[in-house]
């Protein structure tokens, strides 16, 4: 049974550490993730941005696959199915789907524009009980084609957003999505001090999880993050065990090329990068 994110992320933001979101791109993914966070008793959020959903074949069909997955695998642990960096009308075609959390991410509107919309999700998602995360200040990087530099929030801005009514409020801290440049500055805790001080006890989202270093992790979930968003790190733990497989040629020996052997050193990539990761966030045994 699906939940909204609401009450494990305040949980977390309380106990400071934090739930990983992990994006899902196939049956692989979701399988690897939901049998990761059985085993280590810890809540999870499973990310579907609009590619991947669209990839999957609609966002109906990943409502069912995971409902269906959840059911059959026994999973006991909380598990929110949420909508990464929607549009406005994405938001209300995954409602529909039977997602149980949405992100709108309204932060190349206008701030009157962003609040607008949010104002209205805000309602609806409360009627409906989703979750509901809002962004201020583009996270950089790229996703689904959009691209931000990294800018950092503006707290007035995000205290703005976060009386709305929000659930949990996504604020752009110099990170970004993929993987990390050379040249990048690292996180701004100024920043994020200042937007902690301005919301209150609202959980905040650390989006571009992938390659911040740990220590960084772990002051940014001292600071009022309690949920941090993991996609890349998985992508590329998955592609490293498949062409391990393929270059050992496993793949040619008796049934290697069957896509259940092909796939599966990569599926336990994913496993033990989730392991890691929650390990890390400080999510296990925290069902």
């Amino acid at each position: 049974m699906l939940v909204n994110a609401k009450e494990m992320l305040e949980k977390a933001r309380a106990g400071h550490y934090a739930v990983g979101q992990f994006n899902i791109n196939n049956l692989e993914w979701t399988k690897a993730i939901l049998a990761t966070a059985e085993e280590l008793k810890s809540p999870v959020i499973l990310g579907v941005s609009a590619g991947a959903g669209k990839y999957m074949c609609g966002f109906n069909t990943v409502v069912a696959m995971v409902n269906a997955m959840m059911e059959t695998m026994k999973i006991t642990v909380p598990v929110a199915l949420h909508l990464d960096h929607g549009t406005y009308e994405q938001c209300y075609s995954c409602i529909e789907a039977g997602f149980s959390s949405v992100m709108f991410d309204g932060s190349h509107y206008p701030i009157e524009e962003n609040v607008a919309k949010t104002t209205e999700l805000v309602q609806v998602c409360a009627q409906k009980g989703l979750s509901l995360e809002a962004e201020v200040g583009a996270i950089g990087g790229e996703e689904d084609g959009v691209v931000g530099n990294g800018e950092c929030a503006d707290p007035a801005e995000c205290k703005m957003i976060a009386d709305l009514g929000v659930t949990m409020l996504a604020a752009g801290i110099g990170n970004i999505h993929g993987k990390y440049p050379e040249n990048w500055k690292g996180l701004s805790f100024e920043t994020l001090e200042a937007v902690n001080e301005q919301v209150g006890e609202m959980p905040l989202v650390l989006h571009g999880g992938t390659g911040i270093p740990a220590d960084m992790i772990r002051r940014a979930i001292e600071l009022g993050v309690a949920k941090i968003n993991v996609n890349t790190e998985c992508q590329l733990a998955f592609a490293a065990a498949t062409r391990a497989y393929v270059e050992a040629g496993k793949d040619l020996e008796g049934k290697g090329f069957d896509p259940r052997k092909l796939l599966l050193p990569g599926t336990e990539a994913i496993k033990a990068t989730v392991k890691e990761k929650m390990e890390l966030f400080g999510s296990v045994g925290k069902a």
